[in-house]
């Protein structure tokens, strides 16, 4: 999604003091990693008739409010307050005793780097009574966040390029002697370096990915270095790039090819391979309007609100039984949907943690060498 999501991973580029912190994660929502926001739209305050959420803006953050935040406020009377921020900011007012947001919405691999932070409430998951319905995965709740939907990073493709033939696999992105044309693949400042992509083209089975072999990696991106036109920073980039053929191919945030599609852009996704990022919520440690952040977690995770927001705006419930509640056309559209789901895999956040630095480092070198 904008995606990235989340967006969203690279070395913060903020404040000398939380200079180590990385960098919100793009989630797939359209915000590049490296993009800070520029405010907000108010404080939190200490009524318990309003809640503040961290979110990254953009077309997915109007989906949030049209989805989500304006029917809370219709049914409970809280208002919620939204506000941009990225990770360095949230993580020094935090640190600082004096959150800005109540709630925060984020990729659940830049949760687990908040919790390194000790910047998080641990959850009373009692109190989010739509757990018991939602049937989310367990990989996705834990004692601090829980995950109401996921985004997926692919290929997408021109359909007038290839004479009728359609790639199939991460390997055929590679060869560019079958399917001619240039390519274009991510930056670490939208999103995670695309390490499977390029293991799944060396032929290393989905289920074996993990943990990543790095040089293997950066092997297999060295054949397709000189097919590769530009790398993306942003999540409406590959799709321009495709539309205006400077490539026929791009590794793209799922979520971004429903408007180019309606549009008449003859670009088709393919989602063998896709990985997958889950985002969600987690509450401020310190967070002034508790019981309104709870409320507000609990309404977000309901099957009935993920599927919502799935006709809002191309993401991907997180709860299967969201699925069932969409049209078949929207299903359909979705890399969650029951016929794509296992065609990708779940990025391995612990690892990315411990090795997203040096492995970004190192990517950074091989792209300027």
């Amino acid at each position: 999604m904008t995606h990235a999501p989340i967006g969203r991973r690279a070395l913060l580029r903020g404040a000398a003091a939380l200079a180590a912190l990385p960098a919100l994660a793009a989630c797939g929502t359209g915000t590049s990693r490296a993009t800070g926001s520029s405010g907000s739209s108010g404080s939190s305050g200490s009524s318990a008739k309003t809640v503040a959420v961290r979110n990254s803006g953009g077309a997915y953050g109007e989906a949030l409010k049209k989805a989500i935040y304006d029917p809370f406020t219709k049914e409970t009377g809280i208002t919620v307050q939204v506000a941009n921020l990225d990770g360095a900011q949230v993580v020094a007012q935090i640190k600082q005793g004096r959150p800005q947001v109540d709630l925060i919405y984020n990729s659940m691999m830049d949760h687990a780097k908040f919790v390194h932070e000790n910047a998080l409430e641990k959850l009373d998951l009692d109190r989010i009574k739509n757990l018991k319905i939602a049937k989310l995965p367990d990989s996705q709740i834990t004692e601090y966040a829980v995950a109401d939907s996921f985004y997926a990073q692919c290929m997408a493709y021109r359909t007038d390029a290839f004479g009728g033939r359609k790639p199939e696999s991460w390997a055929d992105f590679w060869d560019a002697k079958a399917f001619q044309g240039g390519r274009s693949m991510c930056n670490p400042d939208a999103d995670l370096p695309e390490l499977e992509f390029a293991l799944l083209a060396d032929g290393v089975p989905m289920d074996k990915l993990y943990p990543l072999d790095v040089d293997r990696a950066f092997k297999a991106l060295d054949r397709i270095k000189s097919e590769v036109k530009k790398y993306w920073d942003s999540g409406p980039l590959p799709g321009m790039l495709l539309t205006r053929q400077e490539v026929t191919m791009a590794t793209v945030w799922h979520g971004r090819l429903a408007d180019l599609t309606k549009q008449g852009v003859p670009v088709a996704a393919q989602l063998n391979g896709a990985r997958r990022q889950f985002q969600g919520y987690s509450i401020s440690k310190g967070a002034a309007n508790l019981d309104a952040a709870y409320q507000l977690f609990d309404y977000a995770v309901n099957p009935d609100v993920q599927a919502r927001l799935a006709m809002a705006y191309p993401s991907n419930p997180s709860s299967p039984l969201a699925y069932e509640k969409l049209t078949e056309e929207v299903r359909n559209g979705l890399a969650g949907a029951p016929q794509n789901y296992d065609k990708g895999f779940d990025v391995d956040t612990e690892w990315w943690i411990k090795n997203e630095e040096a492995v970004t480092k190192r990517w950074l070198g091989w792209a300027r060498g």
